[in-house]
C-alpha cells in the first residue's frame, strides 16, 4: 500500500526531490511550511503573515479582511502589490562541487537541495507581495534575473533553476562580485552554496553586500559525508569533482583530522559572518526544509 503523505512531509528533501515538477516542489513545500507552523517550535509567525499585516491607525477601514477577524478577534489588513518595500535576490552556486551526494539512491545532491530551497523561498517571496530575483554562479556570474513581482516571472526564475547544470569550479569572490554590481537597491540578498572556497574569500565576497547595505543570510550546504567523512571501506579514492584530482587513502587514518578542519571551516564562517551581521544557517541535504524557511521568516520580520 502506497504511504498516505501529510502536507509537511513535503519538507522532507527526499520527498520534496521525487515530485519532479519544480512548482509543484514549491507549492508543496510551502503549504507544507505554514501547515507546520500550528505544532512547530518556530513561535511568532501566523498562517496570515504571508497575506496579511496587523492594522494600524490611519488603515482604511474597508481592507480590514473581516473573516480573518471572525477567526482570530484581530485586525488584519490584506496586503496588495503596491505595499512591497523588499527585493530579495536568491543567489545561488552553481560550481560542479554542488552536484555531489554521497548516496544518490537516497539523499539529493547538494544542488538539488539548493534548487529546491530557492523555489520555496521564490515562491513564498511572492505570495508575500516580495520581488525576487535570481544568479547563477560559479567562477563567474553565469545568470542574472533582477527582482520582480510577477506570477509569469516567478515561472521564468523557477524554469531557470530547473535547467541550470552545475558546472566549472568555484570563484566565489569573482562571482559575488559580479552580483553586486548589478544590484541597484538595498534588499535581502540569500546566498546557498557548499562555500568550498578559502574562507576569507567567501567572507569578504559577503561583506561586500553587507557595506552596500543589503540584508544578507548565508545558507551554507554540505552533503552529510562532507562532514563526517564515513567511508565504510580500508582504501578509498577520493576525487575532487571540479578539477579531478585523486587521492587514494585509508579514511579511517585522516576521519579525525579531517572533522576537525570541516568544523573549524564551518566555525570561522559562522564566527566572522554574525559577526557582520550576516545570518549564518548550516544545512546539510537531509535537512528538512523548515529550517531554512524560517530562518528567512526570521529574518524577514527582523528588517520592520
Amino acid at each position: 500500500m502506497a504511504e498516505t503523505l501529510e502536507m509537511t512531509d513535503y519538507l522532507r528533501p527526499e520527498v520534496a526531490s521525487g515530485l519532479g515538477n519544480l512548482e509543484l516542489v514549491a507549492k508543496l513545500v510551502v503549504e507544507g511550511f505554514i501547515t507546520g507552523l500550528h505544532k512547530s517550535p518556530y513561535h511568532g509567525f501566523s498562517v496570515e503573515f504571508a497575506e496579511h499585516r496587523p492594522y494600524l491607525p490611519g488603515d482604511a477601514i474597508r481592507n480590514i479582511d473581516w473573516k480573518l477577524y471572525a477567526r482570530t478577534d484581530r485586525y488584519y489588513i490584506k496586503q496588495y502589490e503596491e505595499e512591497t518595500n523588499l527585493k530579495a535576490h536568491l543567489v545561488l552556486d552553481c560550481s560542479k562541487s554542488m552536484n555531489f551526494s554521497s548516496d544518490p539512491k537516497k539523499i539529493v545532491t547538494k544542488y538539488q537541495y539548493a534548487i529546491m530551497l530557492s523555489a520555496a523561498l521564490a515562491y513564498l517571496l511572492t505570495r508575500q507581495q516580495d520581488a525576487v530575483g535570481l544568479a547563477l554562479f560559479d567562477e563567474s556570474l553565469r545568470t542574472f534575473m533582477p527582482a520582480r513581482l510577477k506570477s509569469s516571472y516567478l515561472r521564468e526564475v523557477l524554469k531557470t533553476l530547473q535547467n541550470a547544470k552545475p558546472s566549472n569550479e568555484t570563484r566565489t569572490q569573482i562571482a559575488l562580485r559580479r552580483v553586486a554590481e548589478r544590484l541597484t537597491r538595498r534588499g535581502l540578498i540569500v546566498v546557498m552554496s557548499d562555500f568550498l572556497d578559502e574562507p576569507e574569500e567567501v567572507i569578504s565576497s559577503l561583506k561586500l553586500f553587507r557595506h552596500a547595505g543589503h540584508e544578507v543570510i548565508a545558507f551554507h550546504i554540505l552533503d552529510p559525508m562532507e562532514r563526517s567523512l564515513e567511508i565504510h571501506a580500508s582504501d578509498a579514492t577520493i576525487v575532487d569533482v571540479e578539477t579531478g584530482e585523486t587521492l587514494r587513502t585509508q579514511p579511517y587514518q585522516m576521519q579525525a583530522q579531517y572533522q576537525k578542519a570541516v568544523q573549524e571551516h564551518i566555525n570561522t564562517l559562522r564566527t566572522s559572518l554574525l559577526a557582520e551581521n550576516i545570518d549564518y544557517l548550516l544545512l546539510d541535504t537531509t535537512t528538512p526544509y523548515d529550517h531554512a524557511l524560517a530562518e528567512y521568516l526570521h529574518k524577514r520580520q527582523r528588517m520592520h
